[in-house]
């Protein structure tokens, strides 16, 4: 079968891939589509370090084709929607209902698929860019038929992360301020959430002027081209502010536009070594820093829930779809991403 393979030093789209049938407690889905994440890249560039050869791909959605023991949530036939949060669902982190701290879905990558006799590793428990992959009946959440594929592809990282971090994380409320720098994938999918949430003033702050429209379609009240003129518009401060590019300079730039009581919310990934500097007396107001990883998602409860909401119009997702390719297309897409031509290119099967 067809997928995309990083083998340390290449992207190929390969041909030769195999895949086991599913265990106990797992699911086989054929992928229809998959978007192109800028998480995948950054195994390519060296960013997240990751054992290679590796399947690519994490943002994915398709059919389940079977099931193993003891699976009863989804049968063959159903739609799913995949999140990569392999989670075990019975530790202490799981139980609390905050499954992206469970320490079985950290840094535990196997080994499902196999070129000729040699194993090679799935990303992010989920290798969404392989006709078939085998993931955690966890991982696969039905979702109605009536959703496109290529749209519905995209809930499992990018709009679980973005609006996943406003609601979950942050918690922002009816009436708060809320600047976004960077609006790629990630950052679209936090200012709709900040307008699902109710936000007042959304500020959206990215250097390409060309990303006004989309971001004013998405919620941004306020565009600018540069972090500097934040001040304009809030004197005080923002009550929240989202880092969604990843560079050390910003999150310094989002700690200091924070107003009283406001919290920084860290999305993009820098280099595993980075290091940020803020002065410390900034945050002595009730400021805050915050991590967040997948949103503080709860995958089963808020794919079916986003997906809902899609379908009463609420949340965009037909809007993120930029282009659409084959597979065999996977370098154009990947130029475009790089390139940020894209909010999400799809690949389809």
């Amino acid at each position: 079968m067809r997928g995309v393979v990083f083998d340390g030093e290449q992207v190929q789209v390969v041909d030769d891939l195999a895949v086991r049938e599913p265990g106990p407690g797992e699911v086989l889905v054929a992928i229809a589509a998959a978007g192109l994440c800028h998480s995948d890249l950054s195994v390519v560039d060296g960013t997240i370090p990751f054992p290679v050869p590796v399947v690519l791909g994490h943002e994915g959605a398709g059919v389940v084709e079977a099931v193993g023991a003891g699976v009863t949530h989804v049968a063959p036939g159903d739609h799913v929607a995949l999140s990569t949060l392999a989670n075990c669902g019975t530790c202490a982190e799981c139980d609390q209902g905050r499954p992206t701290m469970c320490r079985q879905a950290i840094g535990r990558p196997g080994r499902p698929f196999t070129r000729g006799a040699d194993p090679v590793h799935q990303f992010a428990s989920n290798s969404a860019f392989a006709e078939r992959t085998v993931v955690k009946a966890v991982q696969a959440v039905r979702i109605p038929k009536d959703i496109p594929l290529e749209s519905a592809a995209l809930i499992g990282c990018g709009v679980l992360t973005g609006v996943g971090a406003v609601l979950n994380r942050a918690r922002v409320d009816r009436g708060d301020s809320v600047v976004v720098i960077g609006t790629g994938g990630i950052g679209l999918n936090v200012l709709q959430g900040a307008r699902l949430a109710g936000a007042l003033r959304i500020v959206a702050v990215d250097a390409n002027p060309a990303k006004e429209d989309t971001a004013r379609r998405f919620g941004a009240t306020d565009f600018l081209t540069s972090a500097e003129g934040v001040r304009d518009l809030m004197p005080t401060g923002a009550d929240h502010v989202f880092e969604c590019v990843g560079r050390v300079e910003l999150i310094r730039q989002a700690i200091d536009l924070l107003d009283r009581h406001g919290q920084a919310v860290l999305l993009g990934v820098p280099p595993a070594a980075a290091e940020a500097s803020f002065r410390v007396s900034s945050l002595y107001l009730d400021k805050s820093v915050l991590g967040c990883r997948y949103g503080s998602s709860r995958p089963q409860r808020d794919i079916a829930l986003y997906a809902e909401l899609y379908r009463q119009g609420h949340l965009l997702l037909d809007e993120l779809v930029t282009a659409v390719h084959p597979v065999e297309d996977f370098a154009k897409a990947r130029a475009d991403a790089e390139a940020g031509r894209v909010a999400r290119a799809v690949l389809t099967f």
